[in-house]
Order: C-alpha cells, then sequence, then structure tokens
C-alpha cells in the first residue's frame, strides 16, 4: 500500500531526525565543529556516507586578541579570550581546527609593528581540515596556516602549506612549527646563504637552546664546523653539548663575556648567527675573524625595552676586519621552501638533527606560553597543544 509505505518512511525520517537531534546534545561544547550532518548520523547509525556537509550547530572559534599594546614586558592583561561564532562555509571554503600553535619572538616587534589593539594575535598552528567545500582539501588532513591565536577558523586554502607527503605517522605533528618549520628553515637558509660557512670555519650562535639556535648549531656540525653557543641556564648548556655543540656556556654565570667567547675559540669566530642583538653583539663583534660573516636573525634582548638601548658604534671593527652584516628574514626564500622542509625532514627522521619541545596544554595558556617564551624558560620550541 503506497499510502502506508510513504506515512511509515516519514515516520522513520522523524526517528532518525531526533537520535540525531539527541546525538548533537551530547557534544561537548568545545567538539562541536564536528557537528555536520554526515558525523552526526555516523554517531547515530554507524558508517553512513552523505554527498552533503551541512552543518547542524554553529562553530565557536576561540580567540586571543591583542587588547593593548605591548609597554615593556608582555603581561597577561594585555591580552583577552573572546568567542566568535564562525558561518557556514561557502563553496571554495574549509573549516579547521587548531591541533598545536606557537608562540616565538618575532611575534613581540611585529605585534608593535603590524598590528592594532583589538586584532586577533598572530601566529601560526598545525590544523586539521574538518569540513570542507574546496575539492583541493579532503577533510582530516593536517596543514600549517598562519590564522594566528584561534582554535578553529575558514580559510580558502589559498593561505594553507599541507605537511610534506612523506611525514611518518610516528613524528609529531607539533614538528611542523619548529624544526621542520619556519624556526628550521630560518636556520638552514640563514646558515646556508647569509653566513655562507664552510667546513673547518667557527660558528658562533647565541640563544643557543632556543628554537632556531639548537637548529644552527647541529647543522654547522652537519656541515663540519666547529660550533660555539651561549644559553642562559646550566640545563641548557648541558642540554647544547649533548647534541653536539663543541663549546657551550652560560652567559649569565661567566665573569666576562668577552673572555667566555675567547676561551671558547682563542683565534675568533668566521660566521655568526646572531638571535639576541645588544651588548652581546657588540661584544662578539670585536672576536670576529678578517672577512667575518654576521647573520641577524633576531634581536630578543631588545624587544621588551621601553627606551631604546644604546651602544658602541659597529663601524671600526667592520672596517677594518672587512665584515659583512645582513640581516635576513626567512620568507625571502619561499621559492625554495620545499627544498628546506624536504632536508630537515631526512635529517630528523636519520637523527642527524634533535629537536626538543617544551609543549604547553590548553589554549587558554597560550599568553602564559608566549611571555615564559620570551623570558627564557623553553628549552627548544615552545608550542601549545590545544
Amino acid at each position: 500500500m503506497p499510502h502506508c509505505n510513504t506515512v511509515e518512511a516519514k515516520c522513520q525520517s522523524l526517528l532518525l531526525l531526533l537520535k540525531v537531534a539527541l546525538q548533537c546534545a551530547e557534544i561537548p561544547a568545545r567538539k562541536r565543529y564536528s557537528c555536520t550532518s554526515s558525523d552526526l548520523l555516523v554517531r547515530a547509525l554507524g558508517t553512513v556516507k552523505m554527498s552533503e556537509h551541512s552543518r547542524v550547530a554553529m562553530v565557536t572559534a576561540k580567540v586571543w586578541v591583542l587588547k593593548k599594546h605591548f609597554e615593556g614586558f608582555p603581561k597577561s592583561s594585555d591580552f583577552d579570550l573572546k568567542h566568535i561564532e564562525l558561518p557556514n562555509l561557502k563553496d571554495g571554503e574549509l573549516l579547521l581546527e587548531s591541533v598545536f600553535l606557537s608562540v616565538d619572538p618575532y611575534m613581540r616587534p611585529y605585534s608593535q609593528r603590524n598590528m592594532k589593539e583589538g586584532d586577533i594575535m598572530i601566529g601560526t598552528q598545525v590544523a586539521r581540515i574538518v569540513e570542507s567545500k574546496n575539492p583541493d582539501f579532503t577533510v582530516g588532513v593536517f596543514v600549517v596556516a598562519r590564522s594566528g591565536w584561534r582554535t578553529h577558523f575558514i580559510s580558502d586554502g589559498k593561505d594553507l602549506r599541507a605537511l610534506p607527503p612523506n611525514w611518518p605517522e610516528s613524528l609529531p605533528r607539533s614538528l611542523a612549527l619548529g624544526t621542520i618549520g619556519m624556526p628550521g628553515l630560518t636556520a638552514y637558509f640563514g646558515l646556508l646563504e647569509v653566513c655562507k660557512m664552510k667546513s673547518g670555519e667557527t660558528v658562533l650562535v647565541n640563544a643557543a637552546a632556543g628554537a632556531v639556535g639548537s637548529v644552527v648549531g647541529q647543522l654547522a656540525k652537519i656541515w663540519g664546523c666547529k660550533v660555539v653557543g651561549c644559553a642562559g641556564s646550566d640545563d641548557k648548556v648541558a642540554y647544547l653539548k649533548k647534541i653536539g655543540f663543541d663549546e657551550a656556556f652560560n652567559y649569565k654565570t661567566v665573569a666576562s663575556l668577552d673572555e667566555a667567547l675567547r676561551k671558547a675559540s682563542p683565534d675568533g669566530y668566521d660566521c655568526f648567527f646572531d638571535n639576541v642583538g645588544g651588548e652581546f653583539t657588540t661584544v662578539a663583534i670585536n672576536q670576529m675573524k678578517t672577512y667575518g660573516r654576521i647573520a641577524l636573525c633576531g634581536a630578543i634582548s631588545q624587544y621588551n625595552d621601553s627606551v631604546p638601548q644604546k651602544g658602541p658604534y659597529v663601524q671600526m671593527p667592520m672596517i677594518f676586519k672587512e665584515l659583512q652584516m645582513e640581516g635576513f628574514i626567512v620568507s625571502r626564500w619561499n621559492n625554495r621552501w620545499e627544498e628546506g622542509l624536504n632536508t630537515m625532514l631526512k635529517w630528523v627522521m636519520e637523527g642527524k638533527v634533535k629537536c626538543h619541545e617544551q609543549v604547553t596544554e590548553g589554549f587558554e595558556n597560550m599568553p602564559a606560553a608566549f611571555i615564559g617564551m620570551l623570558k627564557g624558560e623553553n628549552l627548544g620550541k615552545a608550542v601549545i597543544k590545544v
């Protein structure tokens, strides 16, 4: 009887919708990003194939905004946690969930230079695609994005960079924010293209236990150099020696930075990879060898100064030793990014480059992790696991 079959079908549909609604209600708020029609039906009935993804519940993203520009050292009160409802996807868009987020020294000066109060904090994340209306991107794929301090966000795909296709399952994806990501490539291209180091030379790197400095030292060893590093604690110095630095010292406890540098390399330095700036740079320049090269990567000793530092001028040692000093930003080599990633991935998998991460749990702890990183509390790369 056709009429009875129609009624029965409608009843089954209503029961199905009720079951779906109950499943949706059981999902915690922080997980409702996955509350799509296909996801709910899978929960209700098992594996069901759906041709369309139509989100049942709105996705609420948590974001950290710059409440107030930093004056001196950043404070927790300079940040504000907000909630933003994301719209349904349009054709060509995809919804992503941050899995790991990065905090890096560059965020301090760039926030002053490129942001206004109320903007979402700048930054990079490893994110998982949870919904897609873009044929080029599949749900479940992990990518690196530069979408700031957010738990969820919508993208058209143009700003996303897929992890290398040969990324092993055994390797933490968070390394795409560190050694096999921007910091690692900063070390790679800075040494290769700015320092232009050669086998047998002596390389000096400061902030050597950080995300960039620790890679600088290991790469220099791979390329046949003697490496001297300095860091701000005895534990960090021990770590540097463990990963192969020839000489390392705690700059906070030495009686004289000048003497410590001379003791570590009496003949001076061919290459200096500078992450710190300020007084350290002034002292180190005077110990460079003739024709030495200096790569200016960062100046973390000056990022939080309310009043700019004044120091000795560098012209005299630069002239008489015929030194080369060059500032750089790693995005200069965007056209060689794949080369750098594949090289770093290979060396990590071969055990030639060791990785250490300082992982903070919880998106709500991002400001604390950022402030701690600027204070030098991290060993290796500082990341947040959402």
